[in-house]
């Protein structure tokens, strides 16, 4: 365990534990609610842009947001909608070759300029693939390509 957490963990007691774990629960709630205000239009098109997809449904995301696009990838496959995972850092190194142009790509970028995914854009583009962007910031260069900008930015 790296010495920072050590520390953190000798400065909490019990009672800490149980009032941090509530609060980080009240965040999340709180969180969901500013989330559930933003469903709104591109939701809708962001839907129907997935049950017209005559393909795959292809999730990409680095860091953090891969993990989630794995599990998301995962989540659709087990419910019958083909989908799988492709890491943008080994796309613009072969991994472009899975995806077709009936698919559907749905990139997840907390910034909106991840510099791996900006690199498979103008591929992606080319090859007439629809994008939905997951993002904390529509206004970037991620979500202003999009054909859906989905805004999941969160405060903390």
């Amino acid at each position: 365990m790296p010495p920072v957490y050590k520390l953190v963990i000798k400065t909490l007691n019990k009672q800490n534990f149980i009032s941090h774990g509530r609060d980080v629960i009240r965040i999340e709630c709180e969180a969901l609610g500013h989330l559930a205000n933003r469903i709104g239009e591109s939701f809708d098109q962001a839907c129907k842009l997935t049950l017209a997809c005559q393909g795959r449904v292809i999730l990409v995301g680095m860091g953090k947001s891969g993990h989630i696009g794995g599990k998301i990838a995962a989540t659709l496959a087990s419910t019958g909608t083909p989908a799988f995972f492709v890491h943008p850092g080994e796309a613009s190194h072969g991994d472009l070759g899975m995806i077709t142009p009936g698919d559907l790509l749905i990139a997840i970028s907390s910034s909106g300029e991840t510099p791996e995914m900006l690199a498979i854009l103008p591929i992606i583009k080319r090859m007439g693939v629809k994008l939905i962007v997951m993002t904390g910031h529509c206004n970037s260069t991620l979500g202003e390509t999009a054909d859906v900008c989905l805004d999941v930015a969160v405060e903390r």
